[in-house]
């Protein structure tokens, strides 16, 4: 039995209608979002409320994996560039922790409906990520206090932190995502 429009979630309507999206749009879209994604991680240059603004650059590219998977892709490495150019020392930052749970959260948006699935990819991704920055290419990315050798209660501190902060963007994700499109969807569809 198909389900009628009426019956499916909003997120899942309203990726249905962005799916619609010509590639242009879709482009410029997924530029703008890179652009904001620069501009967020690089604030973390000021010190303080620079900081919170830096953990804002996952936004942009979750958004822009949502509406596309290969327009996640373009703006997770546009930013990495941009970031290239404005902002070097985020270099390593981003692409391994901010970057990768953004991207990571946008993909699992487009293969699964289910929360747990989502938030688990999520986090796996971000735990990865920090793990690889700590323990492979040996960068203090949790600050000097945390030891470079492998300490498993420390990798399960990680694991646990990635997953909780991944369902919380999961969260965020999903109700923004409705929010910027829902709106603007039901304008252009008339």
């Amino acid at each position: 039995m198909k389900k009628q429009p009426g019956n499916l979630p909003p997120f899942v309507i309203v990726q249905s209608r962005i799916d619609g999206y010509s590639r242009t749009k879709k482009l410029v879209l997924g530029s703008i979002l890179a652009a904001i994604a620069t501009i967020f991680q690089s604030a973390g240059i000021f010190v303080g409320i620079g900081y919170a603004f830096s953990i804002l650059a996952t936004m942009p590219i979750v958004l822009s994996a949502m509406i596309s998977i290969h327009l996640g892709i373009m703006s997770y490495f546009l930013t990495i560039l941009l970031l290239l150019i404005l902002q070097p020392s985020e270099i390593f930052v981003f692409p391994f922790t901010t970057g990768l749970l953004g991207l990571s959260l946008g993909i699992a948006f487009r293969w699964w409906k289910n929360w747990i699935a989502i938030t688990f990819f999520g986090g796996v991704s971000l735990a990865a990520g920090i793990l690889f920055l700590l323990y492979i290419v040996k960068f203090p990315v949790l600050g000097p206090s945390v030891s470079h050798t492998i300490y498993v209660p420390v990798v399960l501190m990680i694991l646990l932190f990635s997953l909780f902060y991944s369902m919380v963007w999961m969260g965020l994700s999903k109700k923004i995502f409705e929010l910027l499109f829902k709106n603007r969807s039901k304008r252009t569809s008339h």
